[in-house]
């Protein structure tokens, strides 16, 4: 009788390549283990996180690192489906950066001057948002300086607004500023930490919204003693 290769059922397939996806082997072998071994990386509340989508986690924004420490917090059978928005201009601009950006960390490409070409920036996230993301999303709009907050921009407001029922999760990240600051590109040893705070409370208008969430930020903010920055 001839040898014959067994064929897994379609089912197995799809299984195998969810639980082996170049993403999850990335942060398994990647990711975590730097976060662990160069930043020591202390979580508070993790609990508080989203368990499943469509949800959106707003952190401040001062790394690269930032997304990347953001997304290792989730576990692997969640993964594939926390997605960070990030500016198309910047992440897809090249081959090589487009290629990881889209297969390794999945980013929502958001157009940031679209609004003035008639484009709706905010319509690739609420997309992610319907189909059940979990979405990373800054609402500083891009990196500023270590333990400095941005003043922060109207994106999360309108997202709140288009989606009352999605749970908006704020984070606090202290230290990832200065593992990988704005410009460098070498990272250096630094203790960080995270603090996961509760699901905002809806607010109806922008000022009194953007309001509280720097205030939710400050508020975990002063969870932690933290040295000045030198």
């Amino acid at each position: 009788m001839p040898f014959q290769l067994l064929q897994p059922s379609p089912a197995v397939v799809i299984e195998l390549e969810r639980r082996f996806s170049l993403k999850r082997v990335f942060f398994a072998f990647v990711v975590r283990p730097f976060l662990l071994v160069v930043t020591g990386f202390n979580v508070r509340h993790g609990e508080r996180l989203p368990r499943h989508g469509p949800a959106l986690v707003v952190a401040n924004h001062n790394s690269h690192l930032d997304t990347v420490a953001l997304m290792s917090l989730f576990p692997d059978r969640l993964l594939d489906r926390v997605r960070p928005a990030a500016a198309a201009d910047y992440f897809l601009k090249s081959g090589p950066l487009a290629w990881f950006s889209r297969n390794l960390i999945g980013i929502i490409p958001v157009v940031r001057r679209g609004r003035a070409a008639g484009e709706d920036p905010l319509a690739p996230i609420s997309a992610a948002l319907e189909a059940g993301s979990v979405v990373i999303f800054f609402p500083e709009g891009t990196r500023g300086e270590p333990e400095r907050f941005q003043e922060m921009r109207s994106g999360i407001f309108h997202l709140s607004r288009r989606h009352p029922a999605v749970p908006i999760v704020p984070v606090f990240l202290h230290g990832l500023g200065k593992a990988l600051p704005k410009g460098a590109f070498l990272p250096v040893p630094f203790f960080c930490d995270v603090f996961v705070g509760e699901p905002l409370e809806r607010v109806g208008e922008k000022e009194g919204f953007l309001a509280g969430l720097k205030a939710r930020f400050e508020a975990l903010r002063a969870e932690g003693t933290f040295p000045e920055w030198q």
